[in-house]
């Protein structure tokens, strides 16, 4: 049976960290084969903006300048979840240039935090994000929709 209560929903929001060709990428378990943005979960009442803007700070020490929403990711992880991860620019993203420097509350939970470039054999998730990446074109006027 189909119900609107049969699948658990999560909100996630993340920054896409660009600069000079290269993306900022985060691993949070050694047991991951891929990598992702930084950011994490939604909480209370706060919106997508905040959220990003407080889990990049949790995660990095330094407040991101939040841009314009570049994609929007649905994806299950599980058969009877539901994900939706909003991805944002980070407009200042020469203050994360050194990573040495990126020290939050919440750093513990990264395992490695990696500057990446098109040409960097890595798996980042999502898929259409790290192809985007890899062609050229993350950065882009309409937000792109994806769904896996």
């Amino acid at each position: 049976m189909n119900t609107h209560t049969d699948s658990l929903k999560t909100i996630k929001c993340r920054g896409i960290i660009f600069n000079n060709d290269k993306i900022l990428v985060v691993k949070h378990s050694i047991n991951h084969d891929f990598y992702a943005l930084p950011g994490g979960h939604l909480e209370g009442q706060e919106d997508a903006k905040e959220c990003v803007e407080r889990e990049i700070f949790e995660e990095f020490g330094i407040k991101p300048e939040v841009g314009k929403l570049l994609y929007i990711n649905q994806y299950k992880y599980f058969e009877n979840d539901n994900f939706l991860e909003f991805f944002f620019e980070i407009k200042n993203s020469q203050d994360y240039l050194d990573i040495g420097k990126l020290k939050g509350s919440h750093s513990y939970e990264l395992v490695d935090v990696l500057w990446v470039s098109k040409e960097d054999d890595i798996n980042i998730l999502p898929k259409k994000l790290n192809e985007d990446f890899k062609n050229g074109s993350v950065l882009h006027d309409e937000v792109i929709f994806i769904k896996v």
